[in-house]
């Protein structure tokens, strides 16, 4: 436990004129009241209170919200009393410490309603005086330092709150160093695999490269010093949550993601860091899209920085954040900057927001919100930034995923409204429809009777909703040319198994998929909604089940010693191919091809790899392999194909359209086959076509999970 007189030197660092006796008296008082009290793992409870103290000394906060944090559960835990409080340390601590622990009963992770009447309670406190806030952001901060201590179930849902309130609460108050923090040592406690995965990777990426950091931070100074620019530059490995969540948004591998590396340059004033940007535009080549000024248009936190992405050593693409030390400290701490001290005084930073005028903006629209959905919607508006809110002309709040546009607005309005939509006006103004909708935004749909969705929709449309309502109009709109190409699908793949598609078969495997007719199961099966397996095993079960003389799936793989296996979707290895075993805890054994890429992620986990062989003998044809066929936009061209295909007793699986031009079609199509053999000989025939422009089997070990998540 940090002692007094370290505490008080903690402050004095920042702040000379400090009133060290009041902090040391507060010391003294929260260290008797809570005497006899024990946190859950062991220690002291004044422990805490003094560590959150700490952490706000961490952003120069004033004496007032130092003391409030040594005595912020005495009202709550221990005989101390709003009065007795008020008269040691002053009437504005005791109203700090009374607002803290209000805070502390909420339990905003509860009910709807409930929910969001304590978040109005929330508010309320930040409307009186935002310190409350910044002592219970420190207060987490602290218990998820410390939340080993807990029972699991406690731990999650801490962790849980944490991830969903607090820790996007700090992020809108712009304290990111916080926000970060908090999200990771959430991450710890929800995904431990996840994140010991992604340090992992980490420590092997490094082994395999050097300290990148330390040498892109050489060359930046270097070539700042040559530029004659007084700066500093800063370089940072990003978190281990903010790179799973950009894995999670772009469904991609830990290889394959850039920009994992950050870098800041902390300039005299703004003029420099304009001519830092230059510097580094020209040393380094950037990457389009990726710039941003919030220097000459800053966020409404008060932060201020130049955000730019370059292409650095070996092709490593690294963000660097470049802003003025005042840009710096507000970016750090946010609105807390408003209290800070600088050089022995309350800092002016003239780029720090005023905390009142804040609240006001961000707590304005929640007071005319009788409506408890309504008040979490515009909680959520200010609170969540994976979340767009939208509002209707009447001034109905709209929800809708980050990225959409105004036909996924048109569509959760009501399916009638965006099939007929032919334009939008976002904020008054026309816009395309594929404009990405911003936060707080007025969007008005224009209909026309007579219009219905167009096939470029789907690349428009980000929702479910709108695209499943798409299809299904596009799908009755092309029930005839979707109708025929499944006949030469079906035909295909019933001959594959020595069968015949007549009319009969074809009724009988809509009865039995409960479909309306013939002619809509064949329209489904051409528009990929079917594939052709579950056609084929709604009339003849049984079919694909292997022959006597074939080698049954489950004991294809030999060495397993008992354990049950899988395919890897990554690199879907045949029989004839030479492969390897990868263990999963739980979840039995993932068989990859030697060859394969993904096996990288595994190079330091000997102990999970088996050595194995396909069993000996003939193979039924039910391993699916993946091909990228380029196609000529002949007729009957892809007729052709589903012929050829069936003709070498393969299966099409699945059918899928990747890009339509006018003069060539991009599909993937998923073949069941035998063996590599089987494979070659589908190629080959394929390859043999005049139509067939070029067909690759496609491998992706971006589709490989993480280690760790499959344990």
């Amino acid at each position: 436990m940090i002692a007094a007189e370290d505490l008080v030197a903690l402050v004095r660092n920042y702040n000379p004129k400090t009133n060290e006796k009041l902090i040391m008296a507060a010391y003294e008082y929260g260290r008797q009241m809570h005497d006899g009290q024990f946190r859950k793992s062991g220690e002291p409870y004044f422990t805490h209170p003094v560590a959150v103290a700490a952490i706000l000394t961490e952003q120069q906060l004033d004496d007032a919200t130092i003391i409030t944090a040594l005595l912020h559960d005495t009202i709550e835990d221990t005989r101390s009393t709003y009065s007795e409080v008020a008269e040691r340390f002053g009437t504005e601590v005791a109203e700090l410490v009374d607002g803290v622990t209000k805070l502390t009963n909420l339990q905003l992770s509860s009910s709807e309603t409930k929910q969001a009447e304590n978040f109005r309670k929330l508010f309320m406190a930040m409307s009186k005086d935002l310190r409350v806030i910044l002592v219970k952001l420190a207060d987490r901060l602290h218990n998820m330092r410390t939340i080993k201590a807990m029972k699991p179930e406690k731990q999650t849902q801490k962790a849980r709150e944490t991830m969903e309130i607090f820790a996007p609460l700090a992020g809108r108050m712009g304290m990111q160093s916080m926000r970060e923090e908090l999200e990771d040592l959430a991450f710890r406690v929800l995904n431990p695999q996840g994140r010991e995965s992604i340090i992992r990777r980490f420590i092997t990426l490094q082994k395999e490269t050097g300290d990148v950091i330390h040498r892109i931070t050489s060359d930046m100074r270097n070539e700042l010093e040559k530029a004659n620019i007084d700066a500093q530059v800063y370089g940072r490995a990003k978190k281990p949550y903010s790179i799973w969540r950009k894995m999670q948004e772009k469904k991609i591998g830990f290889s394959r993601l850039s920009d994992i590396y950050g870098f800041r340059v902390i300039t005299r004033n703004e003029a420099d860091a304009y001519a830092v940007l230059g510097v580094i535009h020209q040393r380094w080549k950037s990457i389009p899209g990726r710039f941003k000024d919030y220097i000459s248009q800053p966020k409404s936190n008060g932060y201020r920085s130049i955000h730019t992405t370059v292409s650095g050593r070996d092709g490593k693409r690294v963000e660097v954040q470049i802003r003025t030390r005042e840009m710096h400290e507000v970016a750090e701490t946010g609105v807390a900057a408003h209290w800070s001290y600088r050089d022995g005084a309350p800092a002016a930073n003239r780029f720090a927001v005023d905390p009142a005028k804040w609240i006001a903006q961000m707590t304005e629209q929640f007071d005319q919100e009788e409506d408890h959905d309504a008040f979490m919607e515009a909680v959520k508006l200010e609170m969540y930034s994976d979340k767009v809110f939208c509002f209707t002309p009447k001034g109905d709040v709209v929800k809708l995923p980050k990225g959409a546009t105004p036909l996924d607005y048109a569509y959760q309005i009501h399916t009638r409204i965006g099939s007929k939509c032919v334009g939008a006006k976002v904020d008054g103004i026309r816009v395309p429809l594929w404009t990405r909708l911003k936060n707080g935004q007025s969007v008005e749909i224009i209909t026309a009777e007579g219009q219905v969705p167009q096939a470029t929709w789907l690349d428009i449309a980000t929702t479910g909703k709108a695209k499943t309502a798409i299809r299904r109009a596009l799908r009755e709109a092309n029930k005839e040319r979707f109708a025929k190409l499944g006949l030469e699908l079906a035909r295909a793949a019933f001959e594959a198994h020595g069968k015949k598609a007549t009319d009969k078969v074809l009724e009988k495997a809509a009865q039995t998929l409960r479909l309306e007719d013939a002619e809509t199961l064949l329209a489904r099966l051409g528009s990929a909604e079917l594939t052709t397996r579950e056609v084929v095993e709604a009339v003849y079960p049984n079919l694909v089940i292997a022959h006597e003389n074939e080698i049954e799936a489950q004991r294809a793989v030999v060495g397993l010693g008992g354990q049950g296996f899988q395919r890897a979707s990554c690199c879907q290895p045949l029989p004839g191919e030479r492969i390897v075993g990868i263990t999963h805890r739980g979840k039995g054994v993932s068989v990859h091809a030697i060859d394969c890429s993904a096996l990288a992620a595994y190079e330091e986990m000997p102990a999970r790899w088996l050595d194995l062989h396909w069993a000996d003998g003939t193979h039924p044809a039910v391993y699916t392999v993946s091909l990228e066929m380029v196609l000529g936009n002949d007729a009957g061209a892809l007729g052709r194909i589903c012929t050829l295909i069936g003709e070498r007793k393969a299966n099409i699986s699945d059918l899928t359209f990747v890009d339509r031009k006018p003069d060539f079609y991009r599909i993937m199509l998923d073949i069941d086959l035998r063996d590599a053999e089987h494979l070659h000989s589908v190629i080959s025939t394929l390859e043999a076509e005049s139509m067939v422009a070029s067909v690759e089997r496609r491998r992706d070990p971006g589709l490989e999970a993480a280690p760790e998540a499959a344990e």
